[in-house]
């Protein structure tokens, strides 16, 4: 028999590669050729699609099934599953969804479905299930990110901007940052690993070669963060103590203030507040000054290092960077607030490679010369139910229906959920204290999932639905921002097992709950394709960019489209600088906000108008480190996405636990030898984790990356390696209420 072989270019997260098919089955992938720094992430690929763990039928929690007073919810992630026909599940499914809407009303259905699980633009997961939700009578919805949800919140009251639109479209770019910066002040780093990633697939991994350029043109870099790893190699390295980053920025602008060192006509013309912002500075309304004596015993950083970088900043073209991790901790916005105030005290916003910048390296795409484009998106559709939760908030909605609760000057109240679609993600990996996670889960009358893999969350399901991979059906690939790449992602294999692709799972259930035209428009997946390239092209040929059909598209693989280069280039703030009047910010003084008058009405004890230190609950200066003497970092994984290919992952030999890095002198006090399983714990939960040791951490932290699967052994420890066992669930403050997972004290102990 002729071995059929096909090579086709499809899209990720992890960028575009090449597939390898042989008689119907994916068996590789090759780096794609036109990435200068192609990652290997892809190579997990084939094993994860068909791994022991795929959900091969619809399945159907025994308990649930089988009925009682509450459906056996206490059983949610130890029960067995009954495996059915399509029809019959989805009629099932379809009655219980009514029932609830029926009963309670659609403020009761939860739409969460937070989740990366495709590149593609039309199978895009969450954007399937909002509009399958929108069309039944609409759902509780979220605000923001994990990723980002406290400068979600904070930077549009200081800056005036959306802060996803900021950090893709109105940022110093990498070549004006070659042509102009002098020192780079990187806060948490601008790590090279979380740049593989980007929410539609970075095609082009660039961010090494830029910092090469910066090094060879003696750039100042300055790595400020618990781990050296958070920059690229080339840069000096501050440690400082996790979650302290605001009283070191305290300490740098004393020196700027009594040095009279910042630049006050910059001030004056461009701010506002800052002379109440100064009374706490120099200590006038708390009797203590920010001085850099003061910073030292807070975040570690010698005072004569901060007085040194003071000047250094302020003589020299400086743009100051802050990573997402910063945010990710209670009292998160501060430091976003007071990297702000200090940019402006230098008085270099709106200068070619000066300024302000967020999350360079957190994601692919931040930095680069784009023209951004839109299209290629399937509309959700208006959802008739207002109520939503900040992202993070999910445990407490779900733990105290009806209560009330803070969030950015609004007194809202937790909705009393009763059904929950998931699609496209894995709470059970990205959320905090996932002990607490999972009795909270135990809540809601039902849980349908969506998902292609038993993962935490779909074992803690009811209605659990086999769907497809991006490698089993046709889409189209774009990146969110930062890519000038279209890609037709061709249907590679056949479905493994029974599984069905998300538009069609909810166009089935729209079927029987009298919303499929509402739902479909009357098309089928092929035609939604076909519908969104041709918007997708009208709209560039409006622009005079003449774009090939869909046809040729599907011939060629993949077109690129003239937006990128440096005449795309954004000049922050510019046309602000240029002239504040003419051209204002959309805060409500029309000025970069260094007090906030709404800020301070909303009387929240933890902000006083303006960015301040606030003592965190666990940190390295508390006094429970007495018990729990290490600060717990979290970051990104350098080997997938989030929980994705982590069942491909945890098959490698030694892989598993995750690896947890630790200091040489800390492991040599407690006796822990490189590669040795360890128990880390605290208040909340026990995992275990693979010792590394380095001398490139900061003593007293430890850093064990997010993504292993969820996995409890009988005496309550977690057995993959998964930090949000012990992760520190609590809004970051009452103005955001974002995740605050680095902020976590915790022990080590040998396991006997």
């Amino acid at each position: 028999m002729e071995n059929k072989r096909i090579k086709k270019i499809t899209s990720s997260h992890w960028g575009a590669f090449e597939a390898i098919v042989e008689n119907g089955k994916l068996v590789s992938t090759n780096p794609f050729k036109e990435d200068p720094n192609p990652n290997d992430i892809p190579e997990l690929i084939p094993k994860a699609v068909y791994h022991s763990s795929r959900v091969s039928r619809p399945s159907i929690r025994k308990g649930w099934l089988n009925g009682g007073e509450d459906r056996n919810r206490h059983l949610r992630g130890n029960d067995e599953f009954q495996e059915l026909p399509w029809d019959e599940a989805i009629d099932i499914a379809a009655q219980e969804i009514s029932r609830v809407k029926n009963n309670f009303g659609n403020g009761s259905i939860f739409g969460g479905s937070y989740g990366w699980s495709s590149a593609g633009k039309f199978h895009h997961a969450q954007t399937q299930v909002q509009r399958f939700l929108t069309s039944i009578g609409g759902f509780v919805s979220i605000f923001g990110s994990y990723s980002t949800a406290a400068a979600q919140v904070i930077i549009p009251h200081i800056l005036g901007i959306n802060f996803l639109n900021l950090i893709f479209n109105v940022q110093n770019s990498w070549p004006t940052i070659e042509e102009n910066t002098k020192t780079l002040l990187m806060f948490g780093g601008i790590n090279p690993n979380n740049s593989k990633v980007s929410m539609g697939g970075s095609t082009r991994h660039v961010n090494d070669g830029w910092f090469s350029r910066f090094v060879n043109k003696k750039i100042n870099l300055i790595n400020i963060s618990p781990q050296k790893a958070d920059s690229p190699s080339g840069a000096d390295w501050l440690p400082i103590k996790p979650g302290t980053d605001t009283a070191f920025m305290l300490g740098i602008a004393f020196e700027l203030e009594t040095l009279d060192l910042l630049d006050r006509e910059f001030l004056d013309k461009y701010t506002v507040g800052y002379e109440k912002f100064k009374l706490y500075l120099l200590g006038k309304d708390d009797g203590q000054p920010k001085n850099p004596e003061w910073a030292e015993k807070i975040c570690g950083i010698k005072a004569d290092k901060i007085k040194s970088l003071a000047k250094q900043i302020s003589q020299s073209r400086t743009l100051i960077t802050v990573a997402w991790s910063l945010q990710r901790a209670q009292n998160g916005e501060q430091p976003y607030w007071m990297a702000t105030t200090l940019a402006a005290m230098l008085g270099q916003i709106g200068l070619p490679g000066g300024g302000i910048g967020f999350g360079y390296g957190a994601i692919g795409g931040v930095g680069n010369p784009i023209k951004n484009f839109g299209g290629l998106a399937l509309p959700k559709g208006k959802n008739a139910i207002s109520d939503f939760i900040p992202v993070a908030r999910i445990a407490d909605m779900l733990n105290f229906p009806g209560k009330k609760y803070d969030f950015n000057g609004e007194r809202r109240v937790y909705p009393d959920i009763k059904l929950i679609y998931w699609c496209g993600g894995n709470p059970f990996h990205h959320h905090q204290d996932l002990n607490s996670l999972h009795e909270a889960w135990q809540k809601p009358d039902t849980i349908i999932v969506n998902e292609p893999w038993w993962t935490a969350t779909a074992k803690r399901a009811d209605i659990v639905f086999p769907a497809t991979t991006s490698y089993e059906r046709e889409d189209l690939g774009k990146a969110m921002g930062g890519d000038h790449y279209i890609f037709h992602m061709p249907k590679l294999i056949e479905p493994v097992g029974d599984a069905k692709n998300d538009y069609f799972i909810f166009s089935e259930l729209s079927k029987r709950l009298g919303s499929f035209q509402d739902f479909t428009e009357g098309r089928d997946d092929k035609e939604w394709v076909s519908h969104l390239y041709d918007e997708f092209k009208t709209f560039f040929e409006k622009s005079g960019i003449d774009c090939p059909d869909l046809d040729e598209v599907k011939e060629r693989n993949w077109i690129t489209i003239p937006v990128e280069g440096k005449k795309f280039a954004a000049k922050p703030f510019q046309e602000f600088r240029d002239n504040p009047v003419t051209n204002p910010l959309k805060t409500p003084s029309g000025l970069i906000e260094i007090f906030s008058e709404k800020i301070a009405s909303f009387g929240y004890s933890e902000f006083s108008g303006h960015p301040v230190w606030i003592e965190p609950d666990e940190w390295l200066g508390s006094n429970l480190t007495n018990k729990y003497p290490f600060h717990l970092v979290s970051p990104q994984p350098n080997d997938k996405l989030h929980s994705q290919l982590e069942c491909a992952i945890a098959d490698i030999p030694n892989a598993r636990p995750t690896p947890v890095l630790i200091n040489l002198k800390d492991a040599d006090e407690l006796k822990i030898e490189n590669g040795e399983i360890i128990k880390i714990y605290n208040s909340r939960g026990s995992c275990l984790a693979r010792s590394q040791l380095t001398d490139e951490i900061l003593q007293g932290v430890i850093s064990l990356p997010t993504g292993a699967w969820f996995e409890v052994d009988e005496h309550g420890t977690e057995i993959q390696g998964n930090p949000n066992t012990l992760t520190f669930d609590k809004g970051t403050s009452r103005l955001g209420q974002g995740p605050s997972a680095h902020t976590t004290l915790v022990n080590i102990s040998k396991i006997e």
